[in-house]
């Protein structure tokens, strides 16, 4: 590994500290759903009554019921999905990873309270390791990962926190290991991201731009391999896109083969899901109101986001591509990073689901490329306008009080995160690291006139 960058270990051991503190407030946040009374299925009574209002709502808790994990079925092996989208067995809607994660966290709970506590347990070592990485790379900028309000909100909402660690895993591979082969490190840094696409999927399109990283010899093409003839190395690229298949494919093939009903429904529930009020999308929020209130607007509305979804996610995704080339065409280092934390943003702004969580995705790289400390904020605010306002107004909607002003803040959430996204879309393609490379070495942001003279030519 390389020499330890300028991060102290005082300043190392307190952005880890703090985080474990933070993950401490955030079970605390979510812990005030759970308790006794409980029902005989194990549920919280308080659950129902102040999930919204209380703002204490997390996925884990309220799975503990409908996916068979109160009953400790072991996921996908027995189970599938109806015609009308209901999961059934113990299929869950996640992948395989995920839902064994789930089921794990579920062996020794008796109810959703002690479901609670023992994810917790299992996924904080995730976090913790996240933010040793993160200010390892990245210094005194790791304390946004750690005592940022995203970690008290979301650390167990959902399960992110394995999946945020293997893809930021994989940055630290590839800009600490420098004493292995930029193509050994590629290997390795692919098998995390497959793996982090066994876990939550987004991870997985990060391998493109990795596979371009070690094509083009990384920094400077200093690394192309010895006595290597030409300007790419289409060998080691081809090692990176075998890694990450071959890892994707011995994670999912147990499952597929043992009970492919189930294992193929995480994938189905997830094509069949609608953009309605709970993915806090920009289609629920914008595109919808076009359709108006006649029969059939609902299904003609769906049907156009599931087109237009995608094909705006995969547009986004082939434009930061083709940005990151022309960068690397005039630094001679292809931005690997900085391209996946802009696919990262598409995928975002663009998908049909959108939920709070997600936030998680996306801090890592404010912490590792430079962008402007102010529009990180901003994205903040709007993300906890949506993480909280989306929970008060579904509250509203059922006690009938604020509802105006509730709605009125989920749409500044929503529509606020959005523009910042696109703008952090093109701030990203532009922003040097935090940190230095595996070489020891800083790569700046290009001027302006050079992206546009590359464009040009």
């Amino acid at each position: 590994m390389s020499a330890r960058p300028a991060t102290s270990r005082t300043m190392l051991a307190l952005i880890v500290v703090l985080c474990g503190v933070t993950l401490f407030l955030g079970y605390l946040n979510k812990a005030r759903c759970t308790g006794p009374p409980f029902e005989p299925n194990g549920r919280s009574l308080i659950f129902d009554e102040i999930k919204d209002s209380q703002v204490c709502y997390s996925d884990i808790q309220f799975l503990w019921l409908g996916r068979d994990i109160n009953n400790h079925v072991f996921p996908y092996v027995d189970g599938g999905i109806t015609r009308d989208g209901a999961l059934t067995g113990g299929s869950v809607e996640y992948p395989v990873l995920t839902g064994t994660l789930m089921w794990i966290g579920a062996i020794p709970a008796h109810n959703d309270a002690e479901f609670l506590l023992y994810s917790a347990l299992l996924l904080a070592p995730f976090a913790l390791l996240t933010a040793w990485m993160l200010g390892w790379m990245a210094g005194r900028a790791a304390f946004l990962w750690s005592i940022g309000p995203p970690l008290v909100m979301y650390a167990f909402h959902n399960w992110e926190l394995p999946v945020v660690f293997t893809a930021v895993a994989a940055v630290f591979v590839m800009t600490r290991f420098s004493a292995l082969t930029l193509r050994k490190r590629g290997v390795l840094a692919a098998v995390l991201l497959g793996i982090g696409f066994c876990l939550k999927l987004y991870p997985g399109v990060f391998v493109l731009p990795l596979l371009l990283y070690v094509l083009t010899g990384g920094p400077g093409g200093a690394e192309l391999p010895r006595n290597h003839k030409g300007r790419y190395d289409v060998r080691g690229a081809g090692f990176i896109a075998i890694a990450a298949a071959a890892t994707v494919a011995a994670i999912n093939l147990p499952f597929a083969i043992l009970g492919y009903n189930g294992w193929r429904a995480s994938f189905a529930f997830q094509q069949q899901r609608e953009a309605d009020i709970t993915t806090n999308s920009i289609w629920y929020w914008g595109l919808r109101s076009l359709f108006g209130t006649d029969p059939g607007a609902d299904q003609s509305f769906q049907h156009a986001v599931s087109v237009i979804s995608p094909t705006l996610v995969l547009a986004s995704f082939a434009l930061a591509v083709w940005l990151g080339w022309r960068r690397y065409q005039v630094t001679g280092t292809y931005p690997w990073i900085a391209v996946s934390a802009a696919m990262l943003c598409g995928f975002l702004l663009f998908h049909k689901v959108h939920s709070p969580q997600y936030t998680l995705w996306l801090l890592p790289f404010f912490v590792l490329l430079a962008v402007p400390w102010g529009a990180v904020f901003a994205y903040l605010a709007a993300d906890i306008a949506v993480g909280v306002g989306v929970f008060l107004y579904f509250n509203a909607l059922t006690t009938n009080e604020m509802v105006g002003v509730t709605e009125h803040l989920v749409q500044f959430g929503v529509w606020g995160r959005a523009l910042l996204l696109a703008l952090f879309f093109v701030l990203f393609l532009r922003a040097p690291l935090r940190f230095a490379d595996s070489r020891g070495e800083r790569l700046p942001a290009e001027p302006d006139r050079d992206l546009v003279g590359a464009a040009q030519q």
